[in-house]
């Protein structure tokens, strides 16, 4: 039974840590700019494929990669991605900044569907063999079984978070991102470069996106073009559940909603004698997005503000 616990404890601990990575990129679009940026999801499958090309571009066969090649491949194609954030926010989303809030999410369905389709005719639909960036090693701890994979997707993911906690407080950067995300006007008039601030978000959001990507394809061994879809809902789903537009409340909501997936769908099986499986785990992250929604829209740690419920940050 203790063997168990610590199983599906580390295993909820991995599948959150990357659900955090991708759930910050939305709650980070959101505090400034108010909008949800639904072509996150592609950000999170591009990292995958990013990294696919670059390890078979330094080494030629991605089956015999070494530690420094994992490790550049895995650099190299987060802040690619990142840079193709950045390019993506000028041209699908600057030209729309000042509409309603409805085109910049109709154009972010679009970037979505054609990263996708791209990739697709690219790459071909068929899903493609990863290797893992760590290396298979199992220990057994008090009759559980942890590998040395999740040991590193959760120091790489907790890494990734602690930089983001450190550069949006602790840095010049991220005192210009908060002034921005409290009021661009404002911003603007006190000199700050607000078109800059949010080219940074563009470009730090995907780049975490990418690197939950990499750890995802790298746990699964496996990667498919549409990945980003459901994954990139689950993850949406913990930005609301936490408060989207808060930092802490992203990662608070990933992990509650690994730890909900991990362990109903372990106990599912038990409780109805077989009738529902494993299967079902999608159904419950989407089951908690619709009781979050209706018993506090604005989340954990959100805030309402307004009569239509508008979650606001309460520490970005």
């Amino acid at each position: 039974m203790l063997g168990s616990l610590i199983q599906q404890t580390v295993n909820a601990l991995t599948i959150g840590s990357i659900y955090a990575l991708i759930a910050l990129g939305y709650t980070m679009v959101y505090g400034v700019l108010r909008m949800i940026n639904f072509a996150h999801g592609e950000m999170f499958m591009l990292g995958a494929y990013v990294a696919f090309l670059v390890l078979s571009m330094l080494i030629g066969t991605v089956g015999g990669a070494g530690a420094i090649a994992l490790t550049a491949a895995f650099v190299i194609a987060i802040f690619l991605v990142g840079v193709i954030g950045v390019g993506i926010e000028r041209i699908a989303y600057k030209p729309l900044r000042n509409s309603t809030r409805l085109a910049p999410m109709l154009s972010s369905l679009g970037v979505s569907l054609s990263l996708v389709t791209g990739i697709q005719i690219l790459a071909g639909p068929q899903p493609v063999a990863f290797p893992s960036f760590f290396p298979a090693v199992r220990y057994e701890v008090m009759g559980g079984t942890v590998s040395s994979v999740q040991i590193g997707i959760l120091i790489a993911a907790f890494a990734l978070m602690f930089g983001l906690h450190f550069l949006v407080n602790r840095s010049r950067i991220g005192i210009i991102v908060r002034a921005v995300s409290e009021s661009r006007p404002t911003a603007q008039l006190l000199g700050i470069n607000v078109n800059g601030a949010i080219s940074m978000v563009f470009f730090v959001g995907p780049l975490l996106g990418a690197a939950g990507g990499i750890l995802y394809a790298s746990y699964y061994g496996i990667m498919t073009p549409t990945m980003g879809a459901v994954i990139g809902l689950k993850a949406f789903t913990a930005a609301i559940l936490g408060g989207i537009g808060s930092i802490p409340g992203a990662m608070l909501g990933a992990f509650i909603l690994a730890f909900v997936e991990v362990g109903g769908t372990a106990l599912l099986p038990i409780v109805t004698h077989g009738v529902l499986g494993t299967e079902y785990r999608d159904v419950l992250s989407f089951a908690i997005l619709i009781l979050v929604l209706l018993i506090r829209p604005a989340g954990i740690l959100g805030e309402a503000v307004s009569e239509e419920s508008i979650v606001y940050k309460r520490e970005f």
